[in-house]
């Protein structure tokens, strides 16, 4: 049995429900003729990476160059760092630029006189756009930035334009779908105006555009060149409350061992905390913040059977659960819980490696 080999907090992964939602979103990308760029922080694995070669996917983003070289380790050679570029990096950049095809965001013209000054390899760029989420970029209207850095790369030998990035983070705030379509059409016009303003002394420019919750929503990405989602590849219960995936989709969960029972309150204590699970939360349709969903696990799968059990709360290594009347009855401490994440991307980052429903280790990249 899956759940006895369990001492500790460990991250399940479902990997039929892996390919399915990999297969779903390459299809999607196919449909639109746009190519599918995923963004690997998500997973940050050798393994799960090679399955989306058997999609046709060839080009990755990642969110930095670390995360780059790891990968490159393993063969991927058109590699987006879809971060900032940090100056103090530049001999790790160029030391990757010289083994990979290697495309970097940009967003001032300080940032691009200094890699100008110091870049020994010629890279692709991309300018950061900021459409309305506000976590950095240029405002899709400031030209003036996009001209200063346009006009550095115009006589530089190292950086070559390509075109523009931007990322509607903003959806993940949302919780239906016409939100997250309102959002994915000001995006939209914002990018293809850009490109219109542009092509006449840029006609090869391309549009980067990216986010689980519209990527997964919408249907038609044609306007775009590539599109950059990662938590697709698993998916969460953030993801289901904005109506971007299905419960049946999430393709992780964590298995937590029982330290403790409350019989007076009604919970019961697991070993998975805020370094397991992260400090991530969603809201419950009776307006209570929880940080994970427990399911019921039978037969080697975790299967959603709404027992009103949550976890209430979650410190550095502890997790509160709220547990339903039937849990409660049924609960010993040792026993092992299996609990849908609220965020992915978060907890599989906080975790060493992955155990298959099948009972196979998948080692991921430890950051180093």
């Amino acid at each position: 049995m899956l759940l006895e080999q369990i001492k500790e907090p460990t991250l399940l992964l479902d990997k039929a429900k892996v390919l399915r939602n990999i297969e779903r979103m390459a299809k999607k990308a196919e449909e639109s003729n746009v190519v599918l760029r995923p963004h690997f922080k998500t997973h940050q694995s050798h393994e799960i990476g090679r399955w989306f070669r058997d999609y046709g996917v060839k080009s990755i983003t990642v969110s930095s160059l670390r995360m780059a070289e790891y990968f490159a380790e393993d063969g991927w050679d058109d590699i987006l760092v879809a971060f900032p570029v940090n100056v103090l990096e530049i001999d790790r950049l160029n030391a990757l630029a010289a083994r990979v095809k290697l495309t970097i965001l940009v967003e001032s013209r300080e940032v691009m006189e200094k890699l100008d000054a110091e870049l020994t390899t010629a890279v692709d760029f991309y300018i950061n756009i900021d459409i309305g989420y506000g976590r950095t970029g240029i405002m899709v209207t400031d030209l003036d930035a996009i001209d200063s850095i346009l006009d550095v790369s115009d006589v530089s030998k190292t950086l070559n334009f390509i075109g523009f990035y931007t990322h509607a983070g903003n959806t993940y705030k949302c919780k239906k779908k016409k939100p997250v379509t309102d959002i994915f059409k000001l995006y939209e016009h914002g990018m293809v105006r850009l490109k219109e303003q542009y092509t006449m002394d840029y006609p090869e420019i391309k549009l980067s555009y990216g986010d689980t919750p519209s990527c997964s929503i919408l249907k038609d990405f044609s306007n775009f060149d590539e599109i950059h989602p990662g938590n697709f590849v698993f998916y969460d219960m953030q993801q289901k409350h904005i109506s971007a995936c299905s419960i049946d989709s999430i393709a992780v969960a964590m298995a937590c061992p029982i330290v403790a029972k409350h019989e007076r309150r009604s919970e019961v204590v697991i070993y998975g905390g805020g370094v397991h699970f992260s400090t991530e939360r969603a809201r419950r349709p009776e307006n209570v913040d929880y940080f994970g969903l427990i399911v019921a696990f039978k037969k080697e799968k975790w299967h959603v059977n709404e027992m009103g059990s949550f976890i209430r709360a979650v410190s550095q290594e502890h997790g509160v659960i709220k547990a339903s009347e039937e849990l409660m009855k049924k609960a010993s401490v040792g026993d092992i819980l299996v609990i849908l994440p609220i965020h992915a991307c978060m907890t599989a980052d906080a975790m060493p490696h992955y155990l298959t429903t099948e009972g196979e280790i998948i080692e991921k990249w430890d950051g180093k």
